[in-house]
């Protein structure tokens, strides 16, 4: 699988589904995957590192899962906070169709699965929590990050696991420059190659 797959809207390669074990929540669950999503054999290793480093999620507002894959950040906000409503934003259709049939399997009902365009304007988060798509290059992983973390609430943050390797600090770095007035970034967690960095407002 190529990395462009993951971040296509609607993936060339065969849509056939398989199950895999996973932990998740203080859970042993199963999930359902597929090719062309971002790591479809297991939780990756920098999901992983951020699952196990964030503070529990606020118990309501609304949550966002900022490139969710097949959902293994979302899942875990749901069944973190049941009473708040979580947001599994992803440009990727199978990746959604994915994570809103795992929510299903798993009777998660506070779990709403959107293409970053369907998202309401007006809603805001309490919490963003994120393994964003470095591959898809700075210029775009720049403005998401610029549509979304304006939309925390004033006392929401945001949560972002990236490799060192894929620019880890030179990402934090820009982070610092271009919301200098509004947020401050730092560097919560190193662990396995990963840098968790927490956005949070002045």
């Amino acid at each position: 699988m190529t990395s462009e797959h993951y971040f296509s809207q609607s993936p060339s390669g065969p849509f056939a589904t398989r199950r895999i074990a996973v932990s998740l929540g203080g859970r042993e669950i199963e999930v359902t995957t597929s090719g062309s999503i971002f790591s479809p054999d297991h939780v990756d290793q920098g999901t992983k590192v951020l699952l196990d480093t964030v503070p529990s999620p606020p118990p309501l507002g609304n949550l966002l899962d900022l490139g969710c894959g097949w959902g293994p950040i979302a899942i875990s906000l749901a069944l973190a906070s049941p009473e708040a409503k979580v947001w599994a934003v992803d440009v990727n259709d199978r990746a959604l169709a994915l994570t809103r049939a795992n929510a299903d399997h798993l009777s998660i009902l506070n779990l709403n699965t959107s293409r970053p365009e369907d998202v309401p304007g007006d809603l805001r988060f309490a919490a963003i929590w994120s393994n964003p798509p470095i591959r898809v290059g700075k210029a775009v992983l720049h403005g998401m990050l610029e549509h979304w973390l304006p939309r925390l609430e004033p006392d929401g943050e945001a949560w972002l696991v990236v490799q060192k390797n894929l620019g880890a600090d030179s990402l934090q770095r820009w982070l610092d420059e271009r919301f200098a007035e509004d947020f401050a970034t730092t560097r919560e967690q190193i662990s396995k190659g990963f840098r968790v960095l927490r956005v949070g407002r002045l």
